[in-house]
């Protein structure tokens, strides 16, 4: 069982790779793609130089062997003897099996777990190629001026604000009547914090004093009193907006604008973009090519 156990361990990098197919518990796990990107089925006694065994027509090639070994062999201080490596061969041997198997059973168009582990699989080979060559730092500097506005921050605000809660069932009248009496003063300019104690209601998630971004302030304000906030100047006071569970009465204290980091501060993030973005075209090329060479029949309703 320990060496079972050691030998599933060893196979999981290949398997995260893209290299293997997940056929569900009862299909165990095989070399997936190396059917679908470069076929290994051949005829004949004799196995090529590059192959260590032949399953009903599809060969295991030695470089999947060894990988596997030498996975098993790291976590062996001794190494791993003749019987050990034989018994790596053989559970490749019955991996493949089991995928034929599965295969033959229609597993790969019945089961909705395996067509999405195959699909997956797919795709990150596909995408795979492309994340391996490295892009140089004049062409991530172009990716990142021709997107600046993706890797743009947004600007910050500080708020502050009167709610007047509302009471479920009960009629908000009174409640928009103090919010319209706290929006006057406050634009009279009367001191905040003497219009809130007369007026407001305590907030079940008060704002904190500082410069937040849209995406934090959503949080505490939700998308209708944001909008309203993010309309005001500084020192401007919102008409009451009712949202959750009252009147919002807002009042903008600082505003930063959008800032643009530099290409150096933010490098693994324009790579890390730059490779999603390639994976995607690269994605849409593959998928374009073969649907092109695809026979491909719709129903009228959907055309």
């Amino acid at each position: 069982m320990s060496d079972d156990r050691d030998l599933d361990a060893a196979l999981a990098p290949a398997r995260r790779g893209g290299a293997w197919l997940a056929l569900g518990a009862a299909a165990g796990v095989g070399l997936a793609l190396s059917g679908l990107v470069h076929p290994l089925r051949m005829a004949g006694p004799a196995l090529p130089s590059d192959a260590v065994a032949r399953v009903n027509g599809v060969t295991i090639r030695a470089e999947d062997y060894e990988r596997v070994v030498a996975g098993l062999a790291q976590d062996r201080r001794d190494g791993i003897d003749a019987a050990q490596r034989r018994h790596v061969l053989d559970r490749l041997i019955d991996e493949e099996l089991l995928v034929q198997r599965g295969l033959a059973l229609g597993l790969a168009r019945s089961d909705r777990q395996v067509r999405s582990d195959l699909t997956a699989a797919v795709i990150a080979s596909v995408v795979g190629q492309r994340d391996d060559a490295e892009p140089t730092d004049s062409a991530l500097q172009a990716f990142y001026d021709a997107h600046r506005d993706f890797f743009t921050r947004p600007g910050r605000l500080r708020l502050r604000e009167v709610f007047c809660h509302t009471v479920a069932g009960a009629d908000d009248a009174a409640a928009l009547a103090r919010a319209q009496q706290a929006s006057r003063r406050l634009q009279a300019g009367e001191a905040f914090d003497a219009v809130r104690a007369a007026l407001g209601d305590a907030e079940v998630s008060p704002l904190p004093d500082a410069l937040l971004p849209p995406a934090k302030l959503l949080d505490y304000l939700g998308p209708t009193a944001l909008q309203a906030a993010l309309a005001l100047n500084v020192g401007g006071v919102s008409d009451p907006v009712r949202a959750g569970a009252g009147y919002h009465v807002l009042q903008i204290l600082e505003r930063q604008g959008d800032t643009v980091p530099e290409f150096l501060e933010i490098k693994p993030q324009v790579l890390a973009e730059f490779r999603r973005q390639n994976g995607e075209q690269a994605l849409r090329a593959y998928l374009d090519d073969l649907r092109a060479r695809a026979d491909v029949l719709i129903t009228p309703a959907l055309r």
